[in-house]
């Protein structure tokens, strides 16, 4: 074998290989466990990485300090996990995850982070060497390792640039790769406070939802989507199916949320001050196209569409505005215009278009 390994590496060697079939069944394991764990917590991630240390990478390591480790079962990382967060806070989540599901081995275990001092560059991640808690496979540690993504990016940057080699770079170039170490843990930390600050905005926002204080929310999709489930257009669609004592078939309204913005709306206040002063003209003119048919089955659209034309016809708008609303809601067709047509001649005889 062309290595340099003395006698005792050599066995260790032999036993790496006859171990890998288990390390092949215990990454299987381990990998769908901490997937399967962190996929029913939520927890957003960039990626989770696992391989089996290379025979080639194998031989390195025990060239290098094979005296230390008395038999195979020493040698804690020949099958590794990365897990890589996009927020720091998520981290210790992680990590929390992986002591439940794992023995860790505090000894050989080492928290990077707590290591970080003003001499040090780059970033450090949280390295767990674990062990499964029961089965034939407990005896053999693998190493987990969480970091986020800007860690990983910087990991990744710092091998390829060479900084972790043996040439000792002179101050100015030290210092430069300081800077960029302080910048990124920056943004880590200013990432993760972002996350924290919209998401307590976020649900500040859904409280003024709930509490009816419509007019301090801005309107946005996110917003919209939290009004649509307060059912606003539900006792329209429900006056308007009675008619023909027809079936009202669910569908995404948040398409609206565009058409409100066209008009100019910039709260969820002023959604609810159009459904209020246009639901009785809007049932008025769904009345119209009904009356005549037997049309049984309904969209979720009915209302809040008659809403929008009745809207557009109070404000002066034409043809080409009630197009542009089936523009928006549906994509620009041929049939649009026809269609807008048809909207207008339903509406001519209405009390509100006498009144404007």
């Amino acid at each position: 074998m062309d290595n340099h390994l003395d006698l005792h590496s050599e066995l260790l060697l032999e036993q790496f290989h006859e171990l890998l079939p288990r390390l092949k069944e215990l990454e299987q394991q381990v990998v769908d466990k901490l997937t399967t764990t962190l996929s029913r917590m939520s927890i957003s991630l960039n990626t989770v990485e696992h391989r089996i240390k290379t025979e080639q990478s194998f031989i390195g390591k025990l060239e290098r300090k094979g005296q230390k480790y008395k038999d195979i079962n020493d040698v804690t990382d020949l099958l590794g996990v990365r897990v890589v967060t996009f927020f720091t806070d998520d981290v210790d989540r992680v990590a929390a995850i992986v002591k439940e599901l794992f023995r860790v081995d505090w000894k050989n275990s080492v928290d990077k982070r707590k290591r970080h001092d003003l001499t040090s560059f780059g970033y450090s991640s949280l390295h767990y060497i674990c062990r499964l808690y029961e089965g034939e496979l407990s005896n053999i540690a693998f190493e987990v390792q969480i970091r986020t993504v800007l860690q990983h990016a910087w990991s990744a940057m710092e091998h390829d640039i060479g900084y972790k080699g043996s040439v000792k770079l002179p101050p100015e170039f030290q210092r430069q790769f300081s800077r960029l170490a302080g910048m990124l843990e920056l943004a880590d930390d200013e990432f993760s406070r972002l996350r924290t600050t919209m998401s307590r905005y976020t649900r500040d926002l859904q409280n003024l939802v709930d509490s009816g204080r419509l007019d301090k929310v801005p309107l946005n999709n996110n917003t919209f989507s939290d009004y649509l489930k307060t059912r606003p257009f539900d006792r329209l669609n429900h006056r308007i199916a009675a008619v023909n004592q027809a079936e009202i078939v669910s569908v995404s309204l948040l398409p609206f949320c565009e058409v409100f913005e066209g008009f100019g709306f910039k709260t969820l206040g002023d959604v609810d001050t159009f459904v209020r002063e246009n639901e009785e003209d809007a049932y008025q003119l769904a009345l119209t196209g009904l009356a005549v048919t037997d049309l049984d089955i309904l969209s979720e659209y009915v209302g809040v569409q008659n809403l929008c034309f009745v809207y557009v016809l109070k404000d002066g708008g034409g043809r080409s505005a009630i197009k542009a609303v089936y523009d928006t809601i549906y994509g620009e067709q041929k049939t649009n215009a026809p269609l807008a047509d048809t909207v207008i001649k339903k509406a001519r005889n209405l009390s509100f278009m006498n009144q404007l």
